[in-house]
């Protein structure tokens, strides 16, 4: 627990930030295993555009979901800033494909607010939220939700 304003306590959620294109985004930091650098995929025949391929990590073999493209997101440029990150959800090891990784950030439950009600790209169950500190805003995604999508199905949820 972590005190906030100095008198009540309050629990702190802390996030994996990362951007694409010119959002950034939340991720609970307990579902990221690790995070790399991006090496090109082996690319699986009849996949869906933004599942990029896989990849062999440590003898497991790994999915690779760019996210830039899974959002619509106008350019995908690979460069030195690109990483992957490692996920582990349900048992399942998955990678995202995401522009930059920023920082783990902590949010206490006044700092988040519930999700607009839009439509967009992301299933608006996969979204928690928005996370709000200083002059930052993020979309806060409940990344197992996004990957057990029906367009995704990577991840069986129980």
């Amino acid at each position: 627990m972590e005190k906030v304003s100095g008198e009540s306590s309050a629990k702190v959620c802390e996030y994996l930030t990362f951007r694409l294109d010119r959002e950034e985004y939340g991720i609970d930091i307990l579902k990221v295993q690790e995070i790399r650098g991006y090496e090109p995929p082996t690319r699986i025949a009849n996949a869906p555009s933004f599942i990029k391929g896989v990849v062999n990590l440590r003898g497991t073999i790994v999915p690779i979901v760019d996210m830039r493209l899974k959002f619509n997101c106008a350019n995908a440029v690979y460069d030195a800033f690109t990483v992957v990150i490692i996920l582990n959800l349900h048992q399942r090891i998955v990678g995202i494909v995401v522009d930059s990784v920023s920082d783990v950030m902590g949010l206490v439950p006044d700092q988040m607010r519930g999700a607009p009600d839009i439509d967009s790209i992301i299933d608006s169950d996969a979204i928690i939220g928005l996370g709000s500190l200083d002059d930052r805003m993020l979309i806060l995604l409940d990344i197992e939700k996004l990957m057990s999508g029906l367009d995704m199905s990577l991840v069986a949820v129980t």
